[in-house]
């Protein structure tokens, strides 16, 4: 793994910068070849995670510059009986990958979720993102082959719930 630098951080995302975590979702989105797919605005962003708190944002910074970041919230494991730790997104700007700042965050947050006693900490990831899927399995993260996501997207979800 490169040595980052000692002018590494990682920090909370604060409220003023809601935008910031908009741009960065955005730019995962293209990355995930999806940015059609993001809906999201600023104002949203800023009451789910300032005022509600449903997930919680932390940013990577080089030099106090925000190079990356991830976000994550809470689940719950019924056969563990404990909450889990779920990272929802990570994404790390292209110029600045290869210095060990994606394996940095999931060691922040590796921290984070033995701190307030996690059972799991567990995301998904693109089958042909194959630069991410070697540093997972680099830090024992193993693939849950047998299990495969479900979805409802808004439209289904409310024509399900009979509010269509």
């Amino acid at each position: 793994m490169p040595t980052m630098n000692t002018s590494f951080n990682i920090r909370s995302a604060k409220p003023e910068e809601a935008g910031l975590v908009l741009e960065f979702i955005k730019k995962l989105a293209v990355y995930e070849k999806c940015a059609d797919e993001v809906v999201a605005d600023e104002a949203t962003l800023y009451h789910s995670l300032f005022v509600e708190h449903s997930a919680e944002v932390v940013f990577a910074e080089e030099a106090g510059a925000v190079v990356g970041f991830a976000l994550f919230f809470h689940n719950f494991s019924t056969f563990v009986g404990r909450k889990g730790l779920y990272l929802e997104d990570l994404f790390i700007l292209p110029e600045k990958r290869g210095r060990g700042y994606g394996k940095a965050l999931l060691k922040y947050l590796a921290k984070i979720a033995v701190e307030r006693h996690c059972g799991r900490m567990e995301w998904i990831c693109l089958d042909w993102n194959k630069p991410a899927l070697t540093v997972y399995r680099s830090i024992g993260a193993v693939p849950m082959d047998e299990w495969t996501v479900q979805r409802l997207d808004e439209t289904a979800l409310r024509a399900f719930a009979g509010e269509a």
